[in-house]
């Protein structure tokens, strides 16, 4: 996840570029954020899973994404959620045909790694029998292979941050309560 956290840092430094303040990101609110902590925990403990404890790794994190989708669809209107939301559906759709993240012997060992550590818990070998391998982890990066749905989710968190350092933010951002009139002589 480390390339995320690139792409994030990224998008708020075209952001700031652009004539953005990176202070801008600190008025940033999501309904239902809480959703995600939960989907990301979720994924988490089902990357430590052992071999061993493989259905339960798929299991999780297929259910990991119905909370992340349900905040992505509550945030649908905020820029860039709906295209992280394709790219979450796709790893979700790919997942779910699989039985587990397919991923490329391939890209594994050009990002650095083992193929054989790799395929485990909620990962699958991609191979001749995969649906919809396009969609599996195939891209590779240093220390890290990743898939279409990743880059699409990245650019939407990417968008997102980008526009969010360069919105003003607003006065009443925190949904504060007011008389109208309230500030008039009386």
């Amino acid at each position: 996840m480390t390339w995320l956290l690139v792409i994030l840092g990224v998008a708020a430094l075209v952001g700031r570029l652009r004539g953005g303040r990176l202070k801008n990101l600190a008025g940033t609110h999501a309904r239902a954020w809480w959703l995600l902590v939960i989907g990301l925990a979720m994924q988490t403990v089902a990357t430590y899973l052992t071999p061993d404890r493989r259905t339960l790794a798929v299991g999780l994190l297929l259910g990991s994404y119905l909370p992340i989708l349900l905040m992505v669809g509550i945030n649908r209107n905020e820029t860039g959620m709906w295209i992280a939301g394709i790219g979450i559906m796709m790893n979700f759709i790919v997942i779910s045909l699989n039985g587990g993240m397919p991923v490329l012997p391939a890209a594994v060992e050009i990002a650095g790694g083992s193929a054989t550590a790799e395929i485990a818990g909620k990962h699958v070998l991609l191979d001749a029998d995969t649906v919809v391998p396009f969609l599996g982890d195939i891209i590779p990066l240093p220390g890290s292979v990743i898939s279409l749905g990743d880059v699409f989710l990245a650019i939407g968190l990417g968008v997102f941050v980008e526009e969010r350092t360069r919105r003003h933010p607003r006065l009443f951002s925190r949904q504060a309560r007011s008389v109208s009139g309230s500030a008039a002589p009386r």
